[in-house]
Formats: C-alpha cells, structure tokens, sequence
C-alpha cells in the first residue's frame, strides 16, 4: 500500500525528467538549416575568394637610330618606347600558403628566352607601323629592321587577388603552351591563411555531369564597368561534352559547352561538389572570325596533379575556408548572430579576404531577426541532464528500495501511583512445552491441537494471576 502511494508521485515526476534529458539531447543536436539556397549559388560563394586574376607579360625597350623620321619617332613616343608582350588569365589557390594552378601559357611570356620575346615584341612594332604608314607587313619589317634595336627586357608576373592585392608571382612547375604539351604551370605567392579550393579526381567524371567554369574573361571587361569590377570573378554554368579526347601532342583535355573566352584560361573548372576536375586551357575554332560557345577545352585535373606534385604542394584546406564555410551556412539558415562571429573570425587571419566585408554587414543588419542555435546552451544541458538523471535515481530507490521499519509492541502502562514498578518477566513456557511434547508424542500435531493447547494454557495463567 506504500509502495503504491509512492509510486503515485515518483513515476510522473521521473517520466518527467526523462522528457527533460530527451528534449535537450534533441535540442543540442539540431543541425542549421541552411535555407532555399540553390547549389549553382552556394559553389558561386565557395569559389570566388579562391579565383585569382593572373597578369604575365615582358616590356622591352625600343631605340630608333633615324632621328631624321620624325613620324616613327612620334609613334614610338607615343608607345613610351615600349613594347608589352604577354597578358592575362586565370588560375585557382590550391594551398592556404599561396599555391596557384593554372596554364602554362598564361605564364608563358615570362617563361620565353629574352630573344624570343624580343623577336615578338617586333614583330608586334612593325605591325603598328605598317598599319600607320598603309605599306604591307614585309616592307615595314626591313625598314625598321634597319634602325631599331631593343634595349633591355623586363618581365613581370602578377597575381591580382579577388580583394585587390597584386602580388609576385614565381613559377614553380612549368608544362608547355597547349599547342607544345600540357599546359599546366604551377605558381607560388606570398600569404598565409589564404582561401582555397579542393582538387578532385577527374577519372570519376562522366559525359554530361554538370559543372561551372570560374574566372576573369575579357569578354566580360568593358569601358561601362567600374575598376574594382575588373576583380570579381565570373562563374558559368554547363555540362561535359566528351571525357576522353587529345590535342595533337596526345594530351588528354575535356570538352565542356560552358560559355568562355580569353581570360578564363587557367580558370579552374568546378563540379558539383566544389572541387576543381579542370582547368580551362583552349576554345574551338572561331567561324568567320568569331568566337563559337559551346566548345572549349580544360586540362583534366589528374594531369594538373603532375605539375602540383612537382611542384611539392600539398592541397589542404585551410582554417579561412572552414571558417568562412560554417559562416555561410549559418547566414543561409539565418543564424546571423553565430554568422557574424565565423565572419568575424575571418577576418582577424585573413583581412583582405573578398566576400567577408559585406557578409559581416549583412550579418549585422539582420542580428535582430537572429534564429537561435540550442548547441551554445550544451553545458546548462548537460548540467540539467546531470541533475535530472540524478534526482531520478533518487526516486527509483526512494520508491523500490526504502521501507519503514515495523513499530515495535508498546509496553504496558504501569498503575496509578506504583512506583518505578519493573517489568515482569514474561510467563514460563514450561506448561505450554510439556502439552505440545504430550501432544507430539505419537509424531503428530495440528492446528487445532495447538490452539487447544495454547487456550488452555492461557487460562491457567489467567487462573494463576487471580
């Protein structure tokens, strides 16, 4: 009946309890949703901070030994007696030290014999004069032969990061232009912290996987943009035409319809998992002149790992990329108070990070309408858990375990007046002893023997007494 009576209180309280440890364990693992973002949009984030701008040419200097022509000297001077050879592309960070893929022939003109750079950087001269003076190629080619010389040659070779640093360049691994071997050159620039992009394995590739190719085209710098324009990226969107074609040195390439155009060359080609399978190197044939979309071609990244391997690079993601990562997807979910602080932490390794400036400015903007995230209040739950499963085990031995100990018979109470009287010992046992042996002694008693017994016993105490 106790038992009962306990049990009415301590069950509801502990299934109570246990209700309290399930809901927090639930809580503390509830993951960030990360919203309605589409996946073209999340790769597009991913990808810009790691998507550099790649500047190569050489300058060489010009004198002219005819002052008597006043009208080449004035072009000349007009070209500050420079000739630029070379120009831009794309390429990818691989490592957070600064690691670059990209073509060969993005970097080729720093990679030329100065002669060779020379000899284009003349023949580029005698093609502004000829067109100039209105005479063929050839005859331009022979006058200026005649009276110009170069007079010395500087290479340079600029990485433009998406947030605007222009860093040196050094070649550490170097293929060959697409129409020489395989054109892939890996690059090394000051930094640390820097953002990155994974390689992946382009043996796992299959026709009409979906893909985007991200980069710098030139197609897509104009008059009518702004400067700073010049330092985003541009990403399209396309599938893989063909797995398994070669150039004519028997290079392996792969053919995507991504749109693309000069510039894009060396940009790295992303799958749906964020991972480089590619890097852009050469387009289709162009048809009365004009480009053609729709048939490009990129270096597969197994060849590209030939180069990274060469180079002794290690492709890791760094703590910027995490960071930034867990950051988007808090602020996809509209965790904007927790997105700010990963964007925050950004920041402090790496300050001239693209994206992060406007990210904490959102963020900030929307804190107000922040989501909570129960994983910060994981200690007060274990805490809770703790003292919950302890009060339980409490009540469980409370209810099953504990019981009263019977009162004891109390003593008789001693007459009016009697003084300090003692208590008597109990009445001898003798008598009814010798009953039950007498009782006993055909080996068999029952119950009503011994009451019997045991009345008549009574009654001679009673007897007794009086």
């Amino acid at each position: 009946m106790i038992l009962k009576k306990r049990a009415f209180f301590t069950i509801p309280i502990s299934l109570l309890l246990i209700a309290v440890i399930v809901t927090s364990f639930f809580l503390i693992n509830i993951k960030p949703v990360e919203g309605k973002i589409a996946r073209a949009q999340k790769l597009a984030e991913y990808t810009k901070p790691a998507v550099v701008r790649i500047v190569d040419y050489a300058v060489v200097g010009w004198q002219f030994d005819n002052p008597g022509d006043t009208e080449v000297i004035a072009i000349l001077d007009q070209l500050n007696f420079q000739s630029v050879v070379g120009g831009s592309g794309s390429g990818a960070i691989i490592s957070s030290d600064g690691y670059i893929v990209t073509n060969a022939h993005v970097v080729e003109a720093t990679q030329m014999k100065d002669e060779d750079i020379a000899n284009a950087a003349f023949e580029q001269l005698v093609g502004i004069v000829a067109d100039y003076f209105k005479v063929d190629y050839e005859t331009a080619y022979q006058y200026m032969l005649t009276y110009t010389k170069y007079t010395e040659i500087k290479k340079v070779l600029k990485v433009i990061l998406p947030g605007g640093d222009v860093l040196d360049g050094e070649v550490k691994s170097y293929g060959a232009p697409v129409n020489q071997g395989k054109d892939v050159s890996v690059l090394k620039i000051e930094g640390k912290n820097l953002p990155t992009l994974p390689l992946g394995n382009s043996d796992d590739i299959q026709n009409q996987d979906n893909i985007w190719v991200s980069g710098y085209p030139a197609a897509a710098d104009s008059d009518l943009l702004s400067q700073d324009s010049s330092l985003v990226s541009s990403i399209n969107a396309g599938q893989i035409s063909a797995t398994s074609k070669k150039t004519e040195q028997g290079s392996p390439v792969i053919q995507i319809n991504a749109a693309a155009s000069h510039g894009n060359s060396g940009g790295p080609v992303i799958n749906e998992t964020g991972q480089i399978i590619g890097l852009l190197t050469f387009r289709g044939d162009t048809v009365n002149g004009q480009e053609v979309q729709g048939f490009n071609f990129a270096v597969p990244v197994n060849t590209v790992q030939e180069f990274v391997n060469q180079a002794g690079v290690r492709n890791m993601k760094s703590e910027t990329d995490k960071l930034y990562k867990e950051g988007l997807e808090l602020y996809w979910g509209g965790y904007y108070k927790h997105a700010l602080e990963k964007f925050e932490a950004v920041q402090r390794i790496y300050p001239n990070h693209s994206e992060i400036k406007q990210y904490i400015a959102n963020s900030e903007k929307k804190i107000s309408s922040s989501k909570t995230l129960w994983s910060d209040y994981t200690t007060i739950f274990y805490i809770v858990d703790g003292v919950s499963g302890l009060l339980i085990l409490v009540l469980l031995v409370f209810t099953f375990t504990f019981r009263p100990k019977k009162p004891a018979v109390a003593a008789a109470i001693p007459a009016a007046g009697s003084a300090n009287p003692s208590p008597e010992p109990p009445p001898p046992l003798a008598d009814t002893e010798n009953t039950l042996a007498d009782l006993n002694k055909d080996g068999k008693i029952d119950v009503q023997d011994i009451l019997l017994a045991l009345q008549e016993h009574q009654k001679k105490q009673k007897k007794d007494e009086e």
